[in-house]
């Protein structure tokens, strides 16, 4: 199986002269349809960075990324934009559920965005909150759920518009131990079962065992 998502010799450097940084350093990685790959360092090692510019958030200041065959790195911001409302889902530690919606209009949202017709977009949803375990809490807030059923909702919502690329930054670094590994053997279900590309960044090596393949970065750079 070819892989989906893929980079090469990618860096990103900020600043200049004496305050330059590099905080990503020559990465090459790929990532197949179906898999879940880890990446794993200590805060500081630039995971941010590298998934910001994987997921198109941000761009290298050199080297490439390419989905599916085509080069991130050359598109323009409008083009950017639509390949992550179309093809990459984000799920981000900070939950980032609008919270004067309820847990359906919050996964809602980025098939309103691609204008989804109505029944498809109710199917979906339904579809979705029942693979996460939250069929029953369609109607709540957010203040009313707990953190992991917040994210759980962020997950089911990354995964709403069918994205070829799911990209996830510390996705458990608000829950308590035994709440994140029940959201990483989740992640590695649904990612299995959808044929998701799946890189996630965690500073936690329990996680490793859900992973088909860990990656360690430290100081910008892949060991090994």
């Amino acid at each position: 199986m070819s892989a989906i998502l893929e980079a090469r010799g990618l860096s990103r450097a900020f600043g200049g002269g004496e305050t330059r940084v590099d905080a990503v350093t020559d990465v090459s990685l790929t990532v197949e349809p179906g898999e879940l790959v880890l990446l794993r360092g200590p805060s500081g090692s630039g995971k941010t960075t590298l998934l910001n510019m994987l997921g198109g958030l941000d761009r290298p200041t050199a080297g490439s990324v390419t989905l599916d065959g085509a080069p991130l790195s050359e598109a323009s911001e409008d083009e950017l934009a639509d390949i992550r409302r179309r093809d990459i889902g984000f799920v981000f530690q900070s939950f980032a559920l609008l919270p004067v919606l309820s847990a359906a209009e919050n996964v809602e949202v980025p098939l309103r965005i691609l204008r989804t017709p109505a029944q498809e977009r109710e199917e979906r949803v339904a579809e979705l909150l029942d693979a996460v375990g939250l069929g029953d809490h369609a109607n709540q807030r957010p203040y009313e759920l707990s953190g992991g059923q917040q994210q759980r909702v962020g997950i089911a919502r990354a995964l709403a518009n069918r994205p070829r690329v799911l990209i996830a930054d510390e996705p458990t670094g608000q829950l308590d131990s035994g709440t994140a590994l029940a959201m990483m053997a989740l992640i590695s279900r649904l990612v299995h079962e959808q044929g998701v590309a799946a890189i996630i960044s965690t500073h936690d090596p329990r996680m490793s065992e859900h992973a088909d393949r860990v990656l360690q970065l430290h100081d910008g750079r892949l060991a090994g």
